[in-house]
């Protein structure tokens, strides 16, 4: 005997299947990934552990060699960057049966859209605070010691507003400040807010001559290329607390100048609650992020190759 067409397939039950949600939203993070495609990543996942150990050397220098004496042995203790995987964050819906039953099908891909781009963010959100403690200061979003004032490329004064348009001596200032330090041209970026793009595009130097778009962005948020360093632009380049939020911060760096260590990357999960007869969706991912590349000289005052400028916002 037929039993007829009303079949449960992958179409009727698209909702409880986790690939669909996990491919869906997967796309959706990195599409809101910035920073964290900037900085150097170390894929973590499926180990064990709450710490990662990086090697750390020092850099050595060259040493004269005189005829018939031997060559000069370097030898050194190296030191290690400790990275603590303790950010944990998740996103979670539940829905209800009733609006499962309801609700048009682009609801789900709302959700996912939503999650990827709010874990996506968080990631962000930490490897920029983690940028605005570059050269020894608060690393947190209510303090930016040892970063610059982006108008004029001098000290940031702890607790009163810098708020200045960002201009040419100060992308200068922190251009130098990396020269300094002997960081790498190649593997430079600058990211910068909104408002600080909207200034640099009413300033004819950069749209005529040094600010160059490359016309095929791959990255995310590239806008341009500035004095040989690619350009992004996030409004995720939040404003702080520590001088009641007057300020937004540029970032410069280089690609080592920070790690993110992933253990676990964007996972979904369904699970069917009847208590609540709805469906409970959550989307979580765990991860560590630290300062990696740092001076070696304590008279560097710990600079590592980023530098915060900041901004109005």
């Amino acid at each position: 005997m037929a039993l007829g067409t009303d079949h449960v397939t992958n179409t009727t039950a698209a909702t409880f299947i986790p690939e669909i949600w996990s491919d869906e939203i997967v796309a959706a993070y990195k599409k809101s990934l910035v920073m964290a495609n900037l900085v150097k990543k170390m894929n973590f996942k499926g180990k064990k552990g709450d710490t990662v150990h990086i090697p750390s050397p020092a850099r050595g220098v060259a040493s004269p060699k005189s005829a018939s004496t031997q060559v000069n042995l370097i030898a050194a203790t190296e030191g290690e960057v400790v990275v603590s995987i303790n950010n944990h964050f998740e996103y979670s819906r539940l829905i209800e049966d009733i609006t499962e039953a309801q609700a048009l099908s682009s609801l789900r891909q709302f959700y996912t859209d939503d999650a990827g781009h709010a874990l996506g963010r968080q990631v962000d959100t930490s490897l920029i605070r983690l940028g605005r403690g570059a050269r020894g200061g608060n690393a947190s979003n209510t303090a930016y010691s040892g970063g610059i004032i982006g108008s004029t490329g001098v000290a940031y004064t702890s607790g009163s507003s810098n708020a200045a348009n960002i201009a040419d001596a100060g992308i200068r200032a922190a251009i130098q400040l990396l020269d300094d330090q002997d960081v790498p041209m190649d593997g430079r970026f600058f990211l910068i807010p909104p408002s600080s793009r909207n200034t640099l595009m009413g300033l004819a130097r950069y749209t005529e001559q040094a600010f160059i778009g490359n016309g095929d962005a791959i990255r995310n948020g590239e806008i341009g290329q500035l004095y040989g360093m690619a350009v992004f632009a996030s409004s995720n380049a939040d404003t702080g607390a520590g001088n009641g939020g007057a300020d937004r911060i540029c970032l410069m760096g280089h690609r080592d100048s920070m790690v993110l260590v992933e253990q676990m990357g964007i996972r979904s999960q369904t699970q069917y609650k009847q208590e609540y007869l709805g469906t409970l969706f959550t989307a979580d991912t765990l991860y560590g992020v630290k300062a990696l590349r740092t001076a070696a000289s304590s008279s560097a005052a710990n600079a590592s190759g980023a530098y915060a400028l900041a901004v109005p916002a």
